[in-house]
């Protein structure tokens, strides 16, 4: 005879599981946020955009949407209306408000899902973005004075400068590290870091290059008065915030004419790798992208750097110049 066991449970311990129209609008998001978005910036980006439309809603709830509330709310970002100075949002900030929104109705009109009939979501567009990452690069010259600057100031500042160019980290990667990420391989021949806190709640491993490696260790024993450091030290207890300031200042008194952000050493990391022979998908694993085209974005600076079609009329036209 088979039995019931969640009969048998709910007869022990009685419960109840609401049908998907009886959960509200918060408990939708929390379940969304819990299934979707693991990683904390993430999960607070989601939120703030949900949150945002709610209040755009006035009222009506998450299931009543079509894709003309979602149409009218594009337009209250950006014809600037979600401004008290009326001034429009950037494309990159009103896909910022819209793509979480495409991902939760995505989530919830799924079929085992079930919270919403149907994606209202589903044809919306986001803006498109301009690339602006194709400048924001330092040159091989540009880092070494940004990195001369960093080590004067202390160990600290220059492993974050190394760390930044060097793995191509985000600086909230780079703010959550802790001494038990690091790890040997199996033959202990080089060592990796577990970046346990990336973008969408994603774990990846980076190769830390060897001098590096030697420097964390130095920089950990000092932390920890000890050269047994604490599994859980974290190495940059600092906010992203403070990183961003540090960057800033160093390149301001380095004196290259350029404005750095950690951001731009990303973009540095994946443009000197591409550029020195690594390939797409090594850098895209080490950069932790989820599509390939994100990465291949690096490529059309790369290939302004090769030479290009003037150069090789130049080389037919020598004799003559």
């Amino acid at each position: 005879m088979a039995i019931n066991y969640l009969s048998a449970v709910a007869q022990q311990y009685p419960f109840h599981l609401p049908s998907a129209q009886e959960y509200q609008d918060e408990q939708i998001i929390q379940m969304f946020l819990t299934a979707c978005a693991k990683a904390p910036n993430t999960r607070r980006n989601y939120y703030r955009a949900l949150e945002q439309f709610r209040q755009f809603l006035s009222g009506v709830s998450f299931r009543e949407v079509s894709w003309r509330e979602i149409e009218a709310y594009k337009i209250y970002l950006t014809k600037g209306f979600y401004r008290d100075a009326q001034k429009p949002l950037a494309p990159a900030s009103v896909a910022a408000f819209i793509a979480p929104l495409k991902s939760f109705y995505k989530w919830g009109s799924d079929r085992g899902i079930g919270l919403f009939d149907h994606n209202p979501a589903q044809n919306i567009r986001i803006p498109a973005i301009a690339v602006t990452s194709r400048r924001h690069y330092l040159t091989r010259n540009e880092v070494g004075k940004l990195l001369e600057t960093l080590r004067r100031q202390s160990l600290r500042n220059y492993l974050i400068g190394l760390s930044l160019v060097l793995l191509g980290l985000r600086v909230s990667e780079l703010c959550g590290i802790k001494w038990k990420d690091f790890n040997a391989d199996l033959l202990e021949t080089s060592v990796w870091l577990t970046v346990a806190h990336a973008k969408r709640g994603k774990t990846r491993e980076v190769k830390i290059p060897r001098e590096l490696w030697n420097m964390y260790q130095e920089h950990a024993r000092r932390l920890a008065g000890s050269p047994e450091p604490d599994p859980e030290l974290v190495l940059f207890a600092i906010t992203p915030r403070q990183i961003e300031r540090i960057i800033k200042q160093a390149g301001t008194a380095s004196g290259i004419q350029k404005q750095p952000t950690p951001h731009w050493l990303r973009h540095t990391n994946a443009t000197l790798a591409l550029l020195q022979g690594a390939s797409l998908q090594q850098v895209q694993e080490t950069l932790g992208h989820s599509h390939i085209n994100t990465t291949q974005r690096y490529l059309h600076t790369v290939e302004q750097m090769k030479k290009a079609a003037p150069d090789f009329v130049q080389d037919c036209l020598m004799e003559f110049m």
